[in-house]
């Protein structure tokens, strides 16, 4: 769609600085959308293999905790529970992947060898299990958490870029070269039409000095 302007000099060349500007930053973003999609397929990557693993360490956590459950009682099971032994939790900062920020979660928990939060007699052993399984995975659940979340947020950006890509690509700057050809070909018919004008005044002059 042409987009009519005063065809004047002056605006083509207004119109050219324009375009040119619209064509660097369309490769701007062409390239900003290529290496945000490198660093998306990358944390996918990092996404499977991290949720395989907590995926597998639960599938051996759950059914402990289920047989635990089964072997003691309500009020055992959670007066077990009463007093935590290791405090722990997730320190939160932010970080910056191509001008995106996404979330950068640091695990705070104590070293300890032993996890478990009450004394051996009277518990089960697949509580045991249970408990010390879910330690080991704690971590990588707050690192899934973080890469996911940041999956999230880059898809949310690529989407935005590729939207601006594509109002560049296939709006704004065929517009552009439209209403650019409109004006250079109303500043030929112009200077066509001054030319012919020139050329009968010549004419009516040199009849008149005949």
């Amino acid at each position: 769609m042409e987009v009519r302007v005063s065809p004047t000099r002056m605006q083509l060349l207004r119109l050219k600085k324009r375009l040119g500007m619209a064509e660097r930053g369309h490769k701007l973003l062409k390239d900003k959308r290529d290496e945000l999609m490198k660093k998306f397929l990358d944390l996918i990557k990092k996404e499977q293999a991290l949720r395989g693993h907590v995926e597998a360490g639960l599938a051996k956590v759950l059914p402990a905790f289920l047989q635990a459950r089964a072997a003691m009682s309500r009020e055992a099971l959670e007066e077990a529970f009463m007093a935590p032994k290791v405090s722990c939790g997730v320190d939160v900062s932010t970080a910056t992947i191509m001008n995106v920020k996404v979330p950068e979660f640091t695990w705070r928990g104590e070293e300890a060898r032993d996890v478990h939060p009450y004394g051996f007699c009277g518990t089960s052993a697949s509580l045991d299990d249970a408990v010390a399984g879910l330690a080991e995975l704690l971590p990588k659940l707050a690192e899934l958490a973080e890469v996911e979340k940041s999956i999230e947020l880059l898809a949310d950006e690529i989407e935005k870029t590729r939207r601006r890509v594509n109002a560049l690509e296939y709006v704004l700057i065929p517009n552009l070269r439209s209403t650019a050809r409109y004006i250079t070909m109303k500043l030929d018919e112009m200077e066509r039409g001054n030319l012919t004008r020139l050329m009968k005044v010549k004419d009516i002059v040199r009849a008149k000095q005949a």
